[in-house]
This record gives structure tokens, sequence and C-alpha cells, in this order.
């Protein structure tokens, strides 16, 4: 099975038991799955946005400095994973490495690593979609802000599409799945889910299609 896992950049937080685990399950996952994993660019994308907005660069640079940040990330984690040397910096370069694990940050301005997961996953005909984040998955208000905010176990793309829109924001800028994502989710096949990937042993069993605490999305409904 090909699995693809959008990987949030806020998981990027420097726990060295943490990606000792994450490495153990990836490791595990991988000899009996391909796992492709896009990294976010998280908290080191983020302080740069902000300062070079604050210097008055435009849109298109802030995303290049964060998708940098995206691909320095990715190094990290896959030389944590043994996994490939080289950051691809397409899809394309992606689908062709060999390797049983293969890490990549972003590609080019527009979008988020949510998107560049979503084609990727579409390129390598993938069987699922993992979107790791840093809450339990899809919520009807921000959960970090809201104590009665609701998780969704299911929801279905139009609705998604409804709440977060079909347009890129900005740079630095975070919702659910960002509209490039969803745009190409919608045309695609593969199952996606939404899950806490701070929550390794959960992450583990979506991973494995066990029961899981997250969202899955559908596709219609």
């Amino acid at each position: 099975m090909n699995i693809v896992i959008a990987f949030g950049g806020s998981l990027i937080d420097f726990d060295k038991d943490y990606f000792q685990e994450f490495k153990e399950v990836m490791k595990e996952i991988s000899k009996e799955h391909r796992l492709f994993i896009v990294i976010g660019g998280g908290r080191v994308a983020r302080e740069y946005i902000i300062f070079g907005r604050e210097m008055k660069l435009n849109e298109e640079e802030l995303d290049v400095i964060g998708i940098d940040a995206t691909r320095l990330n990715a190094r990290l984690v896959s030389y944590i994973l043994k996994a490939n040397r080289d950051i691809p910096e397409s899809t394309d370069e992606a689908k062709n490495l060999k390797s049983k694990i293969v890490v990549m940050g972003g590609t080019t301005p527009g979008h988020s690593t949510d998107a560049v997961a979503a084609e990727l996953a579409e390129k390598i005909d993938a069987d699922l979609l993992i979107i790791a984040t840093d809450v339990d998955g899809i919520y009807n208000k921000d959960p970090k802000k809201h104590h009665d905010a609701k998780l969704f176990r299911e929801i279905s793309i139009d609705k998604l599409i409804e709440m977060c829109g079909t347009e890129w924001k900005r740079a630095g800028e975070s919702v659910a799945i960002d509209g490039p994502a969803l745009n190409i989710a919608k045309r695609s096949r593969y199952d996606i889910i939404v899950v806490n990937g701070k929550k390794l042993d959960n992450l583990k069993r979506a991973l494995l299609k066990e029961d899981f605490i997250g969202t899955k999305i559908k596709r219609e409904g």
C-alpha cells in the first residue's frame, strides 16, 4: 500500500523521545507499506515569515522562505529516518525515488504542504493520505481557543470547502486543510484521514486502518 503523510510543521518541536518513537513507528509501517512523508514549515517558517513581512517582503518571497523552511525540516526528518539523502523539490522527483520511505517539503509558491501531499498522493496512486496535525482532527471551530469545539468523526470534502474555501490564503497562515489541497483531494480517489500526529499510537492505528481518533473525510454527503 502507498501511504502519504502530510506531517504538520507544528510537530517539529525537537523532542528527542517523540522522534525516537516516531522513527520506530515509521520503520515498522514501512516494512509492509511504502511511505511518503511531506513535512511542513512550522515554527521556523512562521518566525521567518513574520519578520519578512515586517521587512515588507512580498507574498511570493515569503512563500519561498516558507518552502525553504519545510525543506530544512524535511532534511532533519529524512536523516532521522535514514531515508532519502536528497530532498525532492517536486512531487515528480519524489515519485521517482526508490526508497521505502521518502521525505520531502514544499515545492512552489501558492499552496501549503497539505497541497503537496494531496498532489503527491494523486501522482503515486496512493491508497491513503493522512494529515497529521497538532489537534485530534477537524473541528467545527478552533479547539485551541474554544473548549466546546466539536470534533467531526466524518466530514465531506464539500463541507470542508465551505469551511476553508478553495483559495490559498497567504504564507504562514494555517487552516484545517488549505484550499488547493481540497481541490486536488476532491478529484482524487484515495482515502483521507486527519489525526493528531503527536499521539503516535493513534497515528499508527490510522496508518494500519484500525480504529482511531480523528476525522475521516468523505467524498460525498
